[in-house]
């Protein structure tokens, strides 16, 4: 018979190994199913995450995080949950090509898909840090420069507005074709000194020490240090979904203060919760949701004594 886990996590990016060293330290048996690519690999170099003055990449941070989480007895392993059930007894079902996983409670930390703006060799602009996709992440280090805003409507205008803070340079730029912006947007942008752009997308180029993009009214060419991507994202609440639980308007999934969604046993952390995708939100979820299965699972725990050996002892 297939032993039943206490958790599996689906989802190895931030939130899911946070997870995963969360409840591994409670010494549950909780699997992580890490599908080989996570958002933060898009980090070249994040300056905002505590701790890391110096930055951090996100190829290594979720380096360190994937021994920490081993270090302390989760398991990981590479593939896809195709589908997730619930039964009855409310053990849940996760279909994984030919294995079943059977675990009492599930943590959703798969995280969302950026929508690439349609620009040749984004991996490329994104690691020379042309092409930017979080403000939040490092507005800061783009104080004073030059910056173009590529993306759909009101999502980008808002933030054209956002990243107006750091720049008196910005400006916005819109798809040809794409000028569903409100009177009250408009205004805001003008108060701002945003300049609005409409643009070719097949003009927007990448260069050696920045990006150009062509205006359509007037043909002017026009410079820039770096451009963010507003294109939206897609959150990877599928399973959830499809297991019942309830999504905004966004497909975002609700949780309650303990993370749990609108099934039972059914967790979620990370940026499939909530839209500021951000690794610092996405840790502290997931230890309020690794922390809540602990104390709703038995007490009664039968795994044999762990060796600390090697092992820190200091606190988190």
């Amino acid at each position: 018979m297939t032993a039943v886990l206490d958790c599996v996590v689906i989802g190895g990016g931030p939130a899911g190994l946070t997870a995963a060293t969360y409840l591994g330290r409670f010494r549950r048996n909780v699997l992580v199913i890490d599908k080989g690519w996570s958002r933060a690999k898009w980090i070249t170099l994040s300056h905002n995450l505590p701790g890391f003055p110096d930055g951090i990449s996100g190829v290594d941070l979720l380096a360190r995080m994937r021994e920490q989480a081993r270090r302390y007895g989760a398991t990981l392993e590479h593939g896809t949950i195709e589908t997730l059930y619930r039964a009855n007894d409310g053990v849940f079902l996760a279909k994984m090509g030919q294995n079943t996983i059977l675990a009492r409670t599930v943590i959703l930390a798969a995280g969302v898909v950026e929508n690439n703006p349609p620009v040749a060799h984004v991996a490329e602009a994104v690691k020379d840090g042309l092409i930017r996709t979080c403000p939040i992440c490092d507005g800061f280090e783009s104080i004073g420069k030059r910056i173009g805003v590529l993306g759909n409507g009101e999502h980008a205008a808002a933030e054209a507005l956002f990243i107006r803070t750091f720049s008196s340079q910005v400006s916005l730029l819109l798809p040809t074709g794409e000028i569903a912006l409100s009177p009250e947007t408009r205004a805001a942008l003008a108060a701002a000194r945003v300049e609005i752009l409409q643009v070719a997308v097949g003009s927007v180029a990448m260069e050696t020490n920045g990006v150009t993009a062509v205006a359509v009214g007037d043909g002017v060419t026009h410079r820039f240090d770096l451009v963010y991507s507003a294109f939206g994202i897609v959150p990877q609440t599928m399973l959830a979904i499809a297991v019942g639980a309830t999504v905004d308007a966004a497909n975002r999934l609700f949780v309650d203060g303990h993370q749990e969604t609108s099934i039972p046993g059914l967790f979620a952390a990370g940026d499939l919760v909530r839209g500021l995708n951000q690794i610092a939100v996405a840790d502290g979820e997931a230890a309020i949701a690794a922390t809540a299965i602990h104390n709703r699972l038995s007490k009664i725990l039968a795994q044999p004594e762990p060796s600390t050996a090697g092992l820190s002892s200091s606190r988190a």
